[in-house]
């Protein structure tokens, strides 16, 4: 690693100094433990700026995806249908529930759930006599996955979906935010994402009823007494009122961060438009991508057998973190035992595992700092161009 040049991440935060006042706020006003005004608003403003009824600040994007599988009744023993290419957030509340995943891969045009695999998997589930409790769908990078054949399929079966927007805060389909689309939505707010608020996450709902509920379980279900009494178990899930107070001035510039990441993107797109074997992930015509991360395919024949692996191990070495795309959970050791349908012969998710790495995309990264990327990319593959 050269020491001397400053460290590119893939995606770190960006705060932009509206933060401070409702931070500022928290202390002044003493309110800096869970719940509190900036929590009350942040919920409110979210769930106005993606057009939802209802919202509630968790702690984690995982900790809401824990609750909305429970509000839809997953227990021990039930199947839940969840995309593959994903971070194992979106699986591990399956597990909490002692229910089992069974994983549907992606299509080559979205890079998000095959509409295809998933019908095979209803067909199978439907002849068994067992089918999912619910199916939780990922956002990939900050795209929405094609709701309208899949939300075709699941109404079809009538069993809810459960929208996995962690990465795609603000993008949209035909119209709709993502989050808005399935039975509950869910956004996360850690560090890496389009807008922080250090760790959170927010669950969202037209089910207000339902919103109210998980509100219940995540305070410790708390049961309304003067002394404290619990009839349900319940979570220690809430948001502080100090970091809901960092979101609400992040969510002020979030539609900023989005436009950056997009010409960020669209940086690297035209920077390797003259080189063979390399391609991005594409964007559907049926609404926007937020690009929170820049994915790029790289074809190891064309570079002399060259794995993203690699690449992302020279530019480590020039001090720019990079990283393989995810690594799907059907391929993971924690879920070796898990159904998996394919898109068809193809494994696409395990080809974009295999091709795909993810590039630094940080919406506060310089112009200068993006030409390093870039021209440390070429380095790499220059021997095998020219």
């Amino acid at each position: 690693m050269n020491s001397n040049e400053r460290r590119i991440y893939l995606s770190p935060p960006h705060l932009s100094g509206l933060e401070e006042q409702y931070v500022k706020q928290a202390f002044e006003s003493n309110w800096i433990a869970p719940l509190g005004p900036n929590v009350e608003a942040f919920e409110k403003e979210v769930a106005a700026y993606v057009g939802a009824k209802g919202a509630l600040a968790v702690s984690s994007g995982t900790a809401a995806i824990h609750l909305a599988l429970r509000l839809i009744g997953v227990s021990a023993g039930d199947i839940v249908f969840c995309s593959t290419l994903t971070f194992v957030a979106s699986a591990n509340p399956i597990l909490y529930l002692g229910a089992k995943p069974v994983f549907i891969d992606s299509e080559p045009s979205s890079w998000n759930m095959s509409p295809q695999a998933l019908a095979r998997a209803f067909e199978d589930a439907e002849r068994t006599g067992k089918l999912p409790k619910a199916v939780v769908v990922v956002n990939l990078y900050g795209q929405s996955a094609d709701y309208d054949e899949i939300k075709r399929i699941c109404d079809h079966y009538q069993v809810p979906i459960v929208e996995d927007a962690a990465e795609s805060l603000g993008a949209t389909y035909k119209g709709k935010k993502s989050g808005t689309i399935g039975k509950f939505g869910i956004y996360s707010f850690n560090g890496n994402k389009i807008i922080t608020t250090s760790g959170g996450g927010m669950l969202v709902s037209d089910d207000v009823e339902a919103i109210e509920k998980a509100r219940f379980w995540a305070t410790q279900a708390r049961d309304k007494a003067v002394h404290y009494q619990h009839s349900e178990m319940g979570y220690n899930y809430r948001m502080s009122n100090l970091l809901a107070g960092v979101g609400r001035g992040q969510l002020r510039v979030l539609e900023d961060r989005i436009a950056a990441r997009r010409q960020i993107f669209e940086r690297y797109v035209q920077a390797f438009e003259d080189y063979p074997g390399i391609t991005f992930m594409p964007e559907r015509e049926y609404g926007l991508s937020t690009r929170w991360l820049t994915a790029m395919l790289l074809d190891p024949e064309r570079y002399g057998g060259l794995k993203p692996a690699e690449l992302v191990e020279r530019l480590e070495r020039r001090n720019i973190e990079a990283r393989p795309v995810w690594k799907p959970l059907h391929l993971q050791p924690l879920f070796k035992d898990a159904l998996y349908y394919p898109h068809s012969e193809t494994d696409v998710a395990r080809f974009l595992f295999e091709h795909g790495v993810c590039l630094p995309s940080g919406s506060s990264m310089t112009e200068e700092d993006q030409f390093r990327v870039i021209e440390c990319i070429k380095e790499v593959l220059r021997p095998y161009v020219f």
